[in-house]
């Protein structure tokens, strides 16, 4: 059996070659899920990511995966088709200079998870950054959703930790949530075992 490779930190050349729209190049998958025609509630998702200081990450790397409104995912592995072919149900966004992100796409439904028990609607979360040795996962769970009392996942976290994976509705704009991630320290977001 051949012997494994180290980890190592993600390099200076993440950014230009997973985010090629920053740079002039045609990207393939962006911060746009769901374009105006997809069936269900439309939202937008504004986010910073921070390091432990508070300082923001300019050059990071969000990805997103998610069910549509009806809690299908776009693969084969689901077995059913999604509402709309334009649905991919992934998504991409880089941070800014100010550590800031968005995405614009439709709440998705619950889903069954592998055991049988449906989960509360929510949307995956990777996060790629220089200084990180592996990809870090975390999801984004919607606030006022009843089915996040008895979400299967969300139940495994402390009490006083879950706040952290509950995106913040905004108080003039329904279909805006606000979702920010910090990657260590107080206050830091809930982060999952791949």
């Amino acid at each position: 059996m051949p012997e494994r490779t180290p980890s190592q930190t993600v390099g200076p050349y993440l950014h230009i070659g997973l985010t090629p729209g920053r740079y002039g190049v045609r990207e393939i998958f962006g911060p746009v899920v769901a374009d105006a025609a997809m069936p269900g509630t439309h939202i937008r998702i504004e986010g910073r990511l921070v390091d432990g200081d508070g300082n923001v990450v300019p050059d990071a790397l969000i990805e997103i995966w998610q069910a549509d409104s009806q809690g299908r995912y776009a693969h084969p592995a689901d077995g059913r088709p999604v509402a709309s072919n334009s649905f991919r149900g992934f998504g991409r966004a880089p941070t800014d200079d100010d550590g800031a992100f968005f995405f614009e796409t439709v709440k998705p439904g619950a889903v069954v998870s592998p055991n049988g028990v449906m989960q509360a609607p929510h949307i995956n979360v990777g996060i790629f950054a220089r200084g990180l040795l592996k990809r870090l996962f975390t999801r984004i769970y919607f606030p006022g959703e009843p089915a996040n009392a008895s979400d299967p996942i969300l139940s495994l976290v402390p009490a006083d930790r879950r706040d952290t994976l509950i995106a913040k509705p905004d108080a003039k704009n329904p279909s805006l949530l606000r979702f920010d991630i910090k990657l260590q320290g107080d206050g830091e977001t809930v982060f999952f075992d791949a």
